[in-house]
């Protein structure tokens, strides 16, 4: 089966979910995943919870935002970077709608009927997206 290699870092309190590679505030990985693996596979298969997975970079593109499942199925290529930040991570709403996205996390944001970037994502029913 074919797999791709993947830089991983994980920052802050998730840092913990590198085992052995966990540095406190950061853990860096050098992962093999069959090829196919989404960044959704990824995260599961690292234990990262949902509500402690803040915005995620995929080689220097945001792939997914803090409470927005949407960019979760960006399939991961050999050699990319991905760096997931936890969800108390503070980064400045100013650089969003200048930072590049994947495709992916663009779509979906395009297809929301309350426009793009928000503080918070919140699910009609009040719960988080």
């Amino acid at each position: 089966m074919a797999s791709v290699r993947l830089d991983v870092w994980l920052y802050g309190p998730i840092a913990r979910y590198g085992g052995a590679e966990d540095r406190g505030s950061y853990a860096h990985l050098d992962m093999t995943m069959p090829e196919g693996t989404t960044l959704g596979d990824l995260l599961r298969h690292l234990g990262v919870p949902e509500e402690e997975r803040g915005i995620v970079f995929i080689s220097g593109k945001i792939a997914a935002f803090t409470g927005m499942s949407a960019g979760l199925d960006a399939v991961l290529k050999d050699g990319d970077r991905v760096g997931v930040f936890h969800s108390r991570t503070m980064w400045p709403f100013q650089y969003r709608l200048g930072a590049a996205m994947t495709p992916e996390l663009r779509e979906a944001l395009s297809r929301r009927e309350d426009g793009w970037i928000h503080h918070a994502y919140r699910a009609p029913s009040g719960e988080e997206e």
